[in-house]
């Protein structure tokens, strides 16, 4: 019997999880950890509220989750109750899986004033994460500035702009919810360093923002190339530049009569935030595009801002005995092999770059590395060993059927059309885990 050790139940866990069981069958064993009291990572925290429809991969998850072979351990910390070197002990293969929790820094000066936030805490505040989820932004502003032109950029601002109908169906939290039916925001200004031709955003993510029902997205002519240059683009990106001409031609009578504009400011790179203790406004210095890069112009002005959210990536958690990449902001590692015994795969691996159906290969790439490096031995103590060492250190495991309680808790107490309504602390999760 194999022992595998999978340290975070996201979609890379999952997945990883799952192509153990295709490999071994029956001649394994696979613990998921999670230091929260609930799986999923990702799809429960970082992926929009109002997408359904991706929250869904969670389901293929769940048939591996219930496995026989595969066990859910939640509410564990590895790193603090337990430690690497422990789990080395215990273990065949220990897998990082943790993902890139958190936010990139701007390193801009006034990044530490009132009212700026990173994308992996706003996103996390409007979804419900335990550490988020008193984040408390004030908007009650005009004008909010989002910097970054990815997807998640994208599901801030659009965020920001809906109405409280349009939320319908979701699983955004009340708290969020609740504020955001509050918001006194009338403009979202979206900045990128660079020009339409380099977005990093998908045709899916900007096509909803030609369909909200008080927002208008606004792209200036003069920002957009030439039409024929669209066609050395490669498809997605050429329908994501078409979605951004449409902007452009949109009449301002319809825009006269929304109440929130969303303006994409290209060619605009951001090089200090204003104000006392609040955030007052954001610098930014005019840029043009050589070879794919952004090159400054020396000229600078100033939007004002009361809301800055900042969505230019994330980085991984270090954990103590583990090598890490501090200039990547992931596990130091060669294709996955950070340490004999010691792999990681997703997020942690690569940093946070593709989709979330990217992890499933790299799920599959690191078990045939495992394959590889431990041949037909195993033979540790695993899940045994493990349980023994909890009891000792008297740790409340959250299994995957103390998680289908939760979670029945969560839909019971969901508002009129929305599919749950989220714990958003941990002691809430536990209780409801007890009836």
């Amino acid at each position: 019997m194999r022992h595998i050790a999978i340290i975070g139940s996201g979609p890379a866990g999952y997945y990883a999880a799952e192509a153990a069981l295709k490999h071994w069958g029956d001649e394994v064993a696979v613990d998921i950890f999670d230091q929260l009291p609930v799986p999923y990572g990702l799809i429960r925290s970082g992926v929009a509220p109002d997408h359904q429809s991706i929250k869904a991969v969670s389901r293929r998850y769940e048939a591996t989750a219930q496995s026989a072979n595969v066990r859910f351990i939640g509410n564990v910390s590895v790193g603090s109750d337990v430690s690497i070197a422990e789990m080395q002990s215990l273990y065949d293969a220990v897998v990082l899986a943790t993902g890139a929790p958190h936010d990139r820094p701007l390193a801009l000066p006034g990044e530490h004033l009132g009212n700026v936030f990173g994308s992996a805490a706003f996103v996390g505040w409007y979804n419900g994460h335990p550490q988020f989820a008193d984040l408390k932004p004030d908007l009650s502003g005009e004008t909010a500035v989002v910097i970054g032109m990815g997807n998640v950029a994208l599901d801030v601002a659009r965020i920001l702009a809906k109405t409280r109908t349009e939320f319908d169906g979701s699983d955004i939290v009340a708290h969020a919810l609740d504020t955001l039916d509050c918001s006194r925001i009338h403009k979202v200004v979206i900045l990128g360093r660079r020009g339409p031709h380099q977005i990093m955003m998908t045709p899916k993510e900007l096509g909803e923002l030609g369909h909200l029902a008080r927002a208008c997205p606004r792209v200036d002519p003069g920002d957009l190339p030439d039409l024929g240059d669209d066609a050395l683009l490669e498809p997605g990106l050429r329908k994501s530049v078409t979605h951004l001409r449409g902007f452009a031609a949109i009449p301002e009578s319809h825009r006269a009569d929304m109440a929130i504009e969303l303006e994409f400011d290209f060619f605009a790179s951001p090089v200090a935030l204003q104000g006392d203790k609040q955030v007052t406004g954001v610098t930014v210095e005019r840029t043009r595009v050589e070879a794919g890069r952004a090159v400054p112009t020396g000229e600078t002005y100033t939007i004002p801002a009361s809301l800055v959210v900042s969505c230019i990536g994330y980085q991984t958690s270090p954990i103590p005995g583990v090598p890490f990449d501090e200039r990547a902001g992931r596990f130091a590692n060669d294709e996955g092999r950070i340490l004999p015994g010691l792999y990681c795969v997703g997020w942690a691996r690569r940093g946070p770059s593709g989709t979330i159906g990217t992890n499933r290969p790299d799920g599959f790439g690191v078990i045939d590395k495992i394959v590889e490096d431990i041949g037909a031995g195993g033979g540790k103590q695993g899940r045994a060993g493990f349980d023994r060492l909890a009891a000792e250190r008297k740790l409340d495991v959250v299994t995957f059927a103390d998680w289908k309680l939760i979670e029945e808790a969560e839909t019971k107490a969901a508002r009129e059309g929305a599919p749950r309504e989220k714990f958003v602390d941990v002691a809430s999760m536990i209780a409801a885990r007890r009836g």
